[in-house]
C-alpha cells in the first residue's frame, strides 16, 4: 500500500499549511480503498461463475465484466466520504491496427445540477467528453496515461495485448486545498490502477473458461460423434448378419433336406427346393453386392466411368428386365420420354442400377394398376421420375427410407428386397452430383424423382475399382404360395411357427411334418394370437422381426398371459451377434437357436421341451 509522505508526524510542530490527510482519514482511506477492491472482485468473481455456470457468448460475457468494473468505481467514488467529486468513469477500446478508440462503457454518478465531465489533458487545451461511442485518438489516450496524475490507465494481459484503457474524468477540487487535492488524487489513482489490473485479470480468466468451454463441448461433440458412429457400426454389422442368414438359413436348410438319408421326395418337390436355394443365393448375391458398393461408396472408393449414354436405348434396356416381373404380378408398365433427351453423362452401369432399384421397388409395392418412367429435361439436369399406383409410403417411413437395412413393415413378408437399394440408389446419385426426391401417400403411390445433371465436372466420382452390383435376383425367383399353409388343429404334437420370412417357413415345416410333428405356420403377431384360440401347441417356435411386431415382446405378452405362459417358447432368429443369445433370454424363451437353421439341432430342441413324435424320423 502506498503511504502519503505528507502525512505529518503527530509529535511535530503544527504549522499553518493545509493539512493533508490526518492518521484516522488516512485510515479511513485505506479501509474505504481495500473494500471497495474487495466489493469490485467480488462482483468480478460472481461474473466468472456465471460463466463458468452457463454458456454464454463471448461477447456478451465480457461486456458484463467491463460494464461492472466501471459501475463499481463509479459507485465507490461518488458513495465515499472522501469528498473526491464527482466523477465519471469509463472504458474504451480499441482494435489491432487502428488509431483510435471507442468509447463503449460509461458509469456517471453527478451531483444535483453538475456539468457534463471531461477528460482534461495537461498540455492541450482540447477536452475530450467521457461519453459512449466518443473516439479519441491513441495519442490523447497515452497523454492521459502518462500525465500527472494520470486520467487512464492501460488495460493489457501479461504478454503485453492492450484491450483499452480504462478512464476517469472528475470535477475539480476547487474547494480543496493543495496538498488535500494531492493525496486525494493519489488515492484515486491507487484505485483506478488496481481496479484496472482487477479488470484485466478477470477478462483474461474469462477468456481461459469460454476456452476451457469450447474445448469441453467440441470433445463432448466428438465424442458423441464417436458413440454415434460405433453405434450405427455396430447397428449395421447386426442388420448385416441378420439379413445375410436369412437366405443362408434356406440354402442351408433345404440342401439337407435333399442330401438326407432315406428322404426321396417327388420331382416337382426336388425342383420347388432347388428354386428356393436358387432364389435364397440370388438374394445373397444382391445382399453382398449392395454392402461392398455402400462400404466403397462410403469409404470413397467406388469406381464411375463416365461416358455419354444414349437415354432412351438404356431406358429401353432396363424395362426389359422390369417387364416380366411386372407381367407376373398383372401390371401395365409404362415409359415416357421427352424428345428432347438423347444422351446425358453418366455411369451407364450405375444409372442402369439405380433405375432398376428405383422401378423393381415400384413393382414390389403395387399389387394392381400401373409402375412407370417419365424422363424430363429441367434446365442442366434430367429427371428420371419412377411412378406407381402401388401402397404409397407413409411420412413416418418416408424419414426413414434412404436408411440402411430399412424396409416398410407391410413389404418385410414378402422376403424380397435387401434394405439397401435404396441407401445405395441415394449414394449413387449424389456421386453423379444428383438427388433423390420422394413424394408419396398412403394408399395413392409414390413418385421417385433421380434428378441428374447432363454433364459431370471434373473430378467427380471414386478412385477404387468396385464389382458389378444391382442386377442379382432379377430372374429366377421360385413361385411361392402367396399365404401361410391353413391353421390344422390336431390331436397329435403341434407346434406352432411364427415365421417373417417364406422360405425359412416351407423348410421348417417340411422338416418338421416329416418327422411327424403338426405345424401351423404363421407370419405375423396378429395371426398368432389368432391361432392361439385354436390351437394348443406344446411348443412355439418365435421369430424376432416381425412385419407388425417384435417377437421378443410376444414371448413377454405370452410370459404375461395365464392361458399360454407354460408353453415353451424357443427363439429362431438371425440375431446372431454377440450378446442376442441372453437377450432373447432374458425376454422369456426357453432356448434359442440361430440362423442358418441347423435342422437336426431343431429336431434336438423341440424333442427337449415336446414329446417326441413316433413316426417319420429324418436322418442327419
Amino acid at each position: 500500500m502506498q503511504q502519503y509522505s505528507s502525512l505529518p508526524d503527530q509529535n511535530s510542530q503544527i504549522d499553518a499549511r493545509p493539512k493533508p490527510l490526518t492518521t484516522i482519514e488516512q485510515l479511513r482511506a485505506e479501509l474505504w480503498l481495500e473494500t471497495s477492491l474487495n466489493q469490485l472482485q467480488g462482483r468480478l468473481n460472481d461474473c466468472l461463475l456465471s460463466a463458468c455456470n452457463t454458456v454464454p457468448q463471448a461477447g456478451a460475457a465480457e461486456a458484463e465484466i467491463l460494464q461492472t468494473v466501471v459501475n463499481e468505481i463509479s459507485s465507490a467514488v461518488n458513495s465515499s466520504n472522501l469528498a473526491l467529486t464527482d466523477c465519471a468513469v469509463g472504458i474504451a477500446l480499441f482494435e489491432p491496427q487502428e488509431t483510435v478508440a471507442t468509447v463503449c462503457y460509461v458509469s456517471c454518478f453527478l451531483s444535483p445540477n453538475s456539468q457534463p465531465l471531461f477528460i482534461e489533458l495537461l498540455t492541450a487545451e482540447k477536452k475530450l467528453l467521457l461519453r459512449l461511442q466518443e473516439v479519441i485518438q491513441l495519442e490523447d489516450l497515452q497523454q492521459l496515461e502518462n500525465q500527472q496524475p494520470p486520467s487512464a490507465w492501460r488495460l493489457a494481459d501479461d504478454s503485453g495485448n492492450v484491450m483499452g484503457w480504462l478512464i476517469i474524468a472528475a470535477a475539480s477540487l476547487n474547494s480543496a486545498g493543495d496538498s488535500l487535492i494531492e493525496s486525494l488524487a493519489q488515492l484515486r489513482s491507487q484505485l483506478m490502477g488496481r481496479c484496472a489490473k482487477h479488470c484485466i485479470t478477470a477478462v483474461v480468466q474469462l477468456r481461459h473458461i469460454l476456452s476451457w468451454q469450447q474445448r469441453y463441448q467440441q470433445f463432448s461433440n466428438s465424442n458423441q460423434e464417436l458413440e454415434r458412429t460405433n453405434q450405427l457400426k455396430n447397428q449395421f454389422l447386426a442388420n448385416t448378419s441378420h439379413e445375410i442368414r436369412t437366405p443362408l438359413s434356406s440354402i442351408i436348410g433345404f440342401t439337407h433336406l435333399l442330401l438326407a438319408p432315406g428322404y426321396q421326395p417327388t420331382k416337382e418337390r426336388q425342383q420347388e427346393y432347388l428354386h428356393i436355394i436358387q432364389s435364397s443365393g440370388k438374394h445373397l448375391l444382391a445382399l453382398i453386392n449392395d454392402i461392398l458398393d455402400l462400404s466403397k461408396i462410403e469409404a470413397n472408393q467406388l469406381e464411375v466411368q463416365w461416358e455419354t449414354i444414349d437415354v432412351p436405348m438404356l431406358c429401353s434396356n432396363v424395362f426389359a428386365l422390369v417387364k416380366e416381373k411386372a407381367a407376373n404380378k398383372g401390371l401395365k408398365i409404362r415409359l415416357k420420354l421427352e424428345p428432347d433427351i438423347t444422351t446425358l453423362v453418366a455411369d451407364p452401369l450405375r444409372l442402369k442400377q439405380m433405375l432398376l432399384n428405383l422401378l423393381f421397388n415400384a413393382v414390389k409395392f403395387t399389387t394392381q394398376g400401373s409402375v412407370g418412367l417419365e424422363v424430363v429435361p429441367k434446365g442442366l439436369f434430367v429427371h428420371f421420375t419412377v411412378w406407381d399406383t402401388g401402397t404409397g409410403i407413409s411420412q413416418e417411413d418416408q424419414a426413414q427410407l434412404f436408411e440402411p437395412y430399412f424396409q416398410i413393415a407391410k413389404a418385410v413378408a414378402g422376403g424380397e428386397g435387401t434394405g439397401l437399394g435404396l441407401a445405395v440408389t441415394q449414394k449413387l446419385a449424389q456421386i453423379h452430383g444428383g438427388s433423390v426426391k420422394v413424394e408419396s401417400e398412403v394408399n395413392y403411390g409414390s413418385r421417385f424423382t433421380l434428378v441428374l445433371p447432363f454433364k459431370q465436372e471434373a473430378g467427380v466420382g471414386g478412385d477404387e475399382g468396385a464389382g458389378v452390383a444391382g442386377e442379382a435376383g432379377v430372374a429366377g425367383e421360385a413361385k411361392y404360395p402367396s399365404s401361410p399353409l391353413p391353421f390344422t388343429p390336431s390331436s397329435s404334437v403341434n407346434i406352432l411357427l411364427v415365421e417373417n420370412d417364406l422360405s425359412n417357413a416351407n423348410l421348417m415345416q417340411i422338416y418338421l411334418r416329416k418327422l411327424g410333428y403338426q405345424v401351423t405356420w404363421v407370419k405375423n403377431a396378429a395371426e398368432m394370437w389368432e391361432a392361439l384360440t385354436q390351437l394348443d401347441p406344446v411348443v412355439i417356435l418365435m421369430d424376432v422381426h416381425l412385419a407388425d411386431g417384435n417377437g421378443l415382446k410376444l414371448v413377454q405378452q405370452l410370459r404375461e398371459n395365464r392361458q399360454y405362459r407354460a408353453i415353451p417358447v424357443i427363439a429362431q432368429t438371425a440375431m446372431a451377434m454377440k450378446g442376442d443369445r441372453e437377450i432373447c433370454l432374458a425376454a422369456g424363451v426357453d432356448d434359442y437357436i440361430s440362423k442358418p437353421i441347423d435342422l437336426p439341432l431343431l429336431a434336438s430342441l423341440l424333442a427337449k421341451y415336446s414329446k417326441p413324435p413316433t413316426t417319420g424320423e429324418l436322418g442327419e
